[in-house]
């Protein structure tokens, strides 16, 4: 972690956007993990399929507004993106909360969702050349430590109210504004003006080279996207602990994660990736697989550490893989459209986990999880993922 900050403070510039991306990926998690599952099934009275249906829509909006904001970012300022998008979300989370008809939840679920999305791409378009699992496992450990820190916290907040929890929530999106004040007035790229037709036909080019890396975009996101509206009930029904044992898993899970990443993003960086991703996928699928057979805490404490463990194996050589395909002077739009194809196992993953949790109980629901990153590790142990990457 000190090597993390010591990094990022070296540039004044980036500070204040790794911290908004923090706060946001904070807000985001506390949310959707752990505030909405509870808040809409226990306080409003309504199902699991509803809250997967806000979350898939939430995810649907994230998805469908990033092509459109990554050729936004690479023309206008990256100030007035910001801004726009943490205002619009900020409408959104407060219809969340003040709103209780399923249909109201589930559309400010997906105004919340268009604000979120230039964030993580403004980030995106800073990573460099030269070395790029290594600087995207610093990114991936600031969004992770936000995003898995925020339902941790508010887990321990909810017993306290949610008026509480969803104020901190609020107050906490309301100092990442802030700090979109220290944006520098630029845009995300510096290039020749290409027109947009032509940079799709670039896009399109580059998509049709990396054909074997599209399973994993879509399947691994939809395999997580599963387990988002399920976890909390899972947790209290299956695993039969409290908000605050929850917590604790989910800091298992979190800590082996954010400790590994920087590590594993330079040993992929010199070893190859083919096969970070083969035990990173598989290792998971087993840890969720074993997770609907226990019911001690201390156990599913230990499954989280070793998801969180392969968890960390995955990301930065995976991330590492797409930013060989972005081309260096459509940084916005080339990291959009790649967003936008993953946001697709995102954008469907939540409304069959809240599906399969309501018809069939949450067990399920993960155990389908576990199967989609299993296939995905042995799709990979006969694929020339490297040889794509290096020939494309």
């Amino acid at each position: 972690m000190d090597q993390v900050l010591r990094k990022i403070a070296m540039d004044k510039d980036v500070l204040p956007l790794a911290l908004i991306l923090f706060l946001v990926e904070f807000v985001r998690g506390a949310y959707l993990v752990s505030f909405l599952p509870t808040y809409a099934t226990g306080i409003l009275g309504l199902s699991v399929a509803v809250v997967g249906a806000a979350v898939s829509v939430h995810y649907v909006s994230d998805t469908a507004i990033k092509c459109l904001a990554g050729y936004l970012l690479d023309r206008f300022s990256l100030r007035l993106i910001l801004h726009s998008g943490l205002f619009v979300s900020l409408l959104g989370l407060l219809a969340m909360y003040y709103f209780h008809q399923a249909w109201v939840l589930i559309a400010a679920a997906a105004v919340f969702g268009i604000g979120v999305s230039p964030v993580w791409l403004v980030c995106l378009s800073k990573i460099k050349e030269e070395n790029r699992a290594s600087q995207m496992g610093i990114l991936y450990t600031i969004w992770l430590i936000g995003l898995g820190s925020g339902p941790v916290v508010i887990n321990f907040l909810i017993d306290k109210g949610y008026r509480l929890s969803f104020w901190l929530m609020v107050g906490l999106w309301a100092l990442g504004w802030v700090l979109a004040l220290r944006m520098k007035n630029e845009v995300s790229s510096k290039q020749t003006y290409i027109p947009l037709k032509r940079q799709a036909e670039l896009l399109w080019e580059r998509m049709k080279t990396m054909k074997p890396l599209l399973p994993g975009m879509i399947l691994q996101t939809a395999a997580a996207g599963m387990l988002v509206p399920i976890l909390p009930s899972f947790a209290a029904n299956t695993l039969g602990v409290s908000h605050s044992g929850y917590s604790l898993i989910l800091m298992a899970g979190g800590a082996l994660t954010v400790l590994f990443l920087i590590p594993m993003g330079k040993w992929s960086d010199r070893r190859g990736r083919k096969w970070f991703l083969i035990f990173g996928f598989g290792a998971m699928a087993a840890a969720l697989f074993l997770l609907t057979r226990v019911t001690s805490l201390p156990t599913a404490v230990l499954i989280a550490a070793v998801l969180g463990f392969a968890y960390s194996a995955v990301l930065p050589a995976w991330n590492a893989l797409l930013a060989d395909y972005v081309p260096k002077n459509q940084q916005g739009l080339g990291w959009g459209l790649f967003s936008s194809v993953e946001g697709i196992g995102v954008a469907i993953g939540p409304a069959i986990g809240g599906w399969l949790a309501a018809a069939f109980h949450e067990p399920v629901a993960v155990l389908t999880s576990a199967a989609l990153l299993g296939g995905i590790a042995l799709f990979y142990c006969f694929v020339p993922v490297e040889r794509v990457m290096e020939h494309g």
